[in-house]
């Protein structure tokens, strides 16, 4: 046997891609000829004994261990791979094949990608699903633990830790129904498009898509090839998703630093030197990962703006394992915050006493001054000015009229300055709170309940396409096995 060195081109370029991208191609590629194979034969374009015996070698290549191959630089790519592998298993040379018949990588490739991300997406759909429901539960049960809410790194005004968790699930939802939402775009077949302009051989697409799970068809085979809107979409939603995911990390770090929250013993990592040392590095590890889902996007807008609008690699096959790196990235980083969450308890939430000594009170005794007909500014520059004297827990009632007086606010009535006082020492008020969107309890409780409805819709949404894509699966299995018999 001669061996033939690799050119220079397959060495650094053809090589380095195939051995990239043939554990995440190849199976698919299977899946969508065996699709095509049928979709030929039973419009009549090829014979049935030549559909037989190339279904009958598809099926052997669906057990093959693409992850094993080694570019030997023989063929180009992973399609003409399983071109090569098919017509050894069919005991026929290349030049026999039909399954390219109408059909180009240009179609092929686009209905891949889509068939890959879809699934990559969904996982990571159910992921933030996951995390969500977690949260919310969290919320639900931590709905009246009074903590300090803070706006630029200072203590601003009481609120609920369950508050701030409903907060960020329904930021969660919300990313839920976008990924649903790209998933829908996602899911549209262009295979039949062939090159980008069809063919004058009388196939159905339309069948196609339905062998593969797809629920619709692109409309214009033009932009079926061409397009890249999908993928950028894809790379810009990880992005999104996970740097609000990383603010909120950051936020949870606030907290284990204070000690307001647990830091869940599998979640930390111990210090080379320092005994005590519990390091919560996971969180770091999530600030990082959103930064790398900003670059992976970055990089996938860059060559896609590159190219031009047509098939080009740059804007498409180029930007695929960007994709998929950025998908498994928001996948873990999902399934970190999922099991964050589970593990959330409340530790050291502050004390009435540290909350007040904090002025986070203070707007609600202005506010007790205005709802006693004190004017907003007038009552801003009262409390303000009570402040700079010392904490609420000095305040006194006639501490509160004679700084009142020098303020230009007099004849307070003794209904307003007990209302001020107790505003400002009594910072549990707050789940009291009837404003449907605060931090009330009762109001918290219902926020989730919405929220949780918005999730629910989601996850069925995804369960249905998962069901449809089965569906799919097994009616291509049994017109696979049937032509295969012929």
């Amino acid at each position: 046997m001669t061996y033939t060195p690799l050119t220079t081109y397959q060495q650094h370029h053809l090589r380095f891609t195939f051995d990239h991208h043939a554990g995440h191609l190849y199976g698919p590629m299977v899946k969508a000829s065996e699709a095509h194979v049928v979709m030929l034969a039973e419009r009549g374009l090829i014979p049935a004994e030549s559909a037989a015996r190339m279904l009958g070698g598809l099926i052997v290549l669906r057990d093959d261990r693409p992850e094993t191959f080694t570019y030997d630089g023989s063929v180009e790519d992973v399609y003409y791979t399983l071109e090569k592998r098919l017509a050894e298993v069919c005991g026929i040379p290349t030049g026999e094949l039909n399954v390219q018949l109408a059909r180009s990588r240009n179609d092929l490739d686009a209905g891949v990608f889509r068939m890959i991300l879809r699934d990559q997406l969904l996982r990571v759909l159910a992921a933030i699903t996951d995390a969500g429901a977690e949260l919310l539960d969290r919320a639900d049960h931590y709905a009246d633990v009074v903590v300090v809410g803070y706006t630029h790194r200072r203590p601003a005004q009481p609120t609920s830790m369950g508050h701030v968790l409903t907060g960020y699930a329904e930021a969660l939802a919300g990313q839920a129904a976008a990924y649903a939402n790209l998933l829908s775009e996602m899911n549209r077949s262009p295979l039949g498009s062939c090159a980008f302009a069809g063919t004058d051989l009388d196939i159905d697409p339309g069948r196609l898509a339905e062998l593969l799970g797809f629920d619709e068809l692109i409309v214009n085979s033009y932009e079926a090839v061409a397009g890249a809107d999908h993928l950028m979409r894809t790379a810009a939603l990880n992005a999104q998703a996970m740097a609000t995911g990383a603010r909120f990390t950051r936020t949870l770090m606030d907290w284990l630093s204070w000690e307001w929250v647990r830091t869940p013993a599998d979640f930390t990592q111990g210090s080379t030197i320092m005994p005590q040392k519990r390091n919560p590095v996971v969180m770091e590890h999530l600030v990082s990962m959103a930064g790398a889902a900003a670059a992976d996007a970055a990089s996938v807008f860059n060559n896609v703006g590159a190219a031009w609008w047509e098939d080009s690699n740059n804007a498409t096959t180029d930007v695929q394992v960007r994709l998929w790196e950025s998908n498994d990235r928001a996948y873990r980083f999902f399934a970190l915050l999922g099991g964050l969450f589970q593990r959330l308890e409340p530790l050291h939430t502050p004390s009435g006493e540290a909350i007040v000594a904090t002025g986070a009170t203070t707007t609600a005794a202005a506010d007790a001054l205005n709802q006693h007909g004190v004017p907003f500014r007038a009552a801003h520059s009262v409390v303000g000015r009570l402040f700079r004297g010392g904490p609420p827990s000095t305040w006194t009632d006639a501490g509160v009229r004679e700084v009142a007086e020098a303020a230009g606010v007099g004849g307070l009535t003794d209904e307003a300055v007990h209302a001020v006082v107790a505003a400002a020492l009594r910072p549990e008020l707050v789940l009291a709170r009837g404003q449907v969107d605060g931090p009330g309890e009762a109001a918290v409780r219902a926020q989730i309940t919405r929220i949780r409805s918005a999730l629910d819709d989601t996850v069925g949404r995804a369960a249905a396409l998962r069901r449809r894509i089965e569906d799919a699966d097994t009616t291509l299995a049994a017109a696979v096995a049937e032509r295969a018999a012929k």
